[in-house]
């Protein structure tokens, strides 16, 4: 059965631990711009990364189900630690489409990379999952080599980008990727697009940098569009950005990262949050 006029208008639920997944929001918004945005940030229990794989997934969980009830079309899990998780059971616990953010960075990173060594760089527990090593079993002649950088979510989630500080840290997570020879990066964290400056200038030019906000947002587009999802539409989208934080901070924070592309943010409150211990 065809969907109605009234589940094409229904927005796309899109799903992070913090303001990372906002850089996939965004690119979302740039390949699918007359489509509606409802967008979940689990900023009072993030970061995600140090937290046990199964802590994950009942946080994950919690907020899928959030957006599943507002009405969304779609699920972007716009997390690589979530995506890690979840995505299983995402898969078999909604009727919406799931767009994750592992495989289509993935299929990217093999597609370009020259000399077959592809680096990955990500949170602990996206490392610990292996979640890109079996995404990239199937490539053949591909070797690749994992640095979690677990400071790179503390720096974008305070609205630190650049400095001597953030210089520092980038050096010394990167130096195993360099160590490696590896000619293609993969930015395994939606949070790092927005440290892209600090990351290719200790890369340097000849590393290919492979976001998995762009590639997700591409494999949005696709999906939508291969099952008839689009919005019929041609006007302009509405944008509901939710955080289980404080939603002035989180507003003041994706401001001073996204420029104007977040204008408002509402609180909602999900569950306990307990201590991370890192």
């Amino acid at each position: 059965m065809s969907p109605t006029t009234t589940e094409l208008r229904a927005p796309i639920g899109i799903f992070d631990s913090g303001f990372g997944g906002l850089t996939v929001a965004r690119q979302i918004a740039d390949v699918l711009p007359h489509e509606d945005i409802a967008y979940l940030g689990d900023t009072a229990r993030a970061p995600y990364g140090p937290r046990p794989i199964a802590e994950v997934r009942q946080y994950a969980l919690e907020c899928l189900d959030r957006l599943v009830n507002h009405g969304v079309k779609a699920l972007v899990i716009a997390c690589n630690t979530a995506s890690a998780a979840v995505l299983r059971d995402a898969r078999e616990r909604y009727d919406v489409p799931i767009i994750e953010v592992v495989l289509p960075a993935a299929r990217r990173a093999a597609g370009v990379t020259r000399n077959g060594r592809v680096g990955v760089i990500c949170t602990a527990a996206t490392a610990t999952s292996m979640a890109y090593e079996d995404a990239l079993a199937a490539s053949v002649g591909i070797t690749v080599t994992t640095s979690p950088c677990p400071r790179f979510v503390e720096f974008v989630e305070a609205g630190i980008t650049a400095g001597p500080e953030v210089l520092a840290v980038a050096r010394e997570y990167l130096q195993p990727i360099k160590d490696a020879g590896c000619d293609t990066l993969i930015l395994g964290c939606t949070h790092y697009p927005l440290l892209r400056g600090v990351i290719s200038y200790v890369m340097g030019d000849s590393v290919n940098l492979v976001s998995s906000a762009s590639e997700t947002a591409q494999e949005t587009w696709r999906v939508l569009n291969d099952l008839h999802l689009t919005t019929p539409d041609q006007g302009g989208s509405n944008r509901l950005f939710l955080t289980t934080g404080d939603s002035d901070r989180f507003k003041g924070i994706s401001q001073r990262l996204l420029g104007q592309f977040v204008h408002t943010a509402e609180t909602i409150h999900l569950g306990r949050v307990p201590k991370v211990h890192r």
